[in-house]
């Protein structure tokens, strides 16, 4: 069966996730997790043969290393995302193989991506990726995490080095606004792609509601109908991808079924 081609993002900004193969752990110590951190800054700032600076190949916004998968929040380059994701996988692979006395392959198939399109969403993939650890049980608070970018948005130095640019977020919000929304639980009928999602869950009306409402901030479905082009699209998309049939969303919505097919 041929692979899905990846959704391409307006912003050019996405949420990526990489896992180890088998759900291996791909992370066993400090020094791991540093070589992570150490390979997303060299593609953040990038030399050439000579030792010479060269543009950024992306931008970072948020990550989260656990210890079998990873989470970021990155803006691609000129160069694209593909290049530059393979190239921190492959020299994390090289360097794990080397370092535990292992062959083949590390992470799992090719790594996981979707497009954010909009501001809100952004932001609610910063609490999601920074809640993760809570969410697995291994702290109480965000900022009991070690290996996430949370402190980063705190402000505080940590001893590590520093790879998101945090204050293209902070001019649209409070670095107060920002911490207070990450340490509170994400709603209930917030689904982001992630690497156990199903899409062919199918959630009943009241969630597609409850879901416009708490993630999108639409109160009455129909308003979806009346919404700029893209906008509705990017709803309806996201609605899919939560679980919504295509028949479900035409007679919740008004928006006909064949342009509801056309955006997959």
């Amino acid at each position: 069966m041929p692979r899905q081609s990846r959704q391409t993002s307006g912003t050019g900004i996405y949420h990526v996730m990489l896992r180890g193969i088998n759900q291996q752990n791909i992370f066993e110590d400090y020094e791991d997790f540093g070589k992570f951190l150490e390979l997303i800054n060299q593609v953040i700032h990038p030399k050439d043969e000579l030792g010479h600076p060269l543009p950024p190949r992306c931008t970072f916004y948020a990550y989260c290393l656990m210890t079998n998968h990873v989470h970021l929040l990155i803006r691609e380059g000129a160069e694209g995302l593909a290049s530059v994701i393979k190239s921190i996988a492959i020299s994390y692979a090289i360097y794990f193989n080397k370092k535990y006395q292992r062959k083949g392959q590390l992470f799992q198939d090719r790594f996981k991506s979707e497009p954010v399109n909009d501001m809100a969403y952004f932001i609610q993939l910063i609490r999601y990726i920074h809640q993760n650890p809570i969410a697995a049980g291994l702290v109480r608070q965000a900022k009991d995490y070690t290996w996430s970018s949370y402190r980063e948005y705190e402000g505080y130095a940590t001893g590590l080095m520093p790879v998101c640019t945090t204050q293209h977020v902070l001019t649209r919000i409070s670095r107060e606004d920002l911490i207070a929304l990450i340490n509170e639980p994400l709603p209930k009928a917030l689904r982001i792609l992630d690497f156990d999602c199903n899409a062919s869950v199918r959630v009943s009306d009241e969630e597609v509601r409850d879901y416009l409402s708490e993630v999108c901030g639409i109160g009455n479905i129909t308003e979806v109908q009346h919404l700029p082009t893209e906008q509705r699209n990017d709803i309806i998309q996201r609605l899919r991808e939560f679980g919504a049939s295509i028949r479900q969303l035409s007679r919740m919505t008004g928006v006909s079924f064949g342009i509801i097919r056309k955006l997959g």
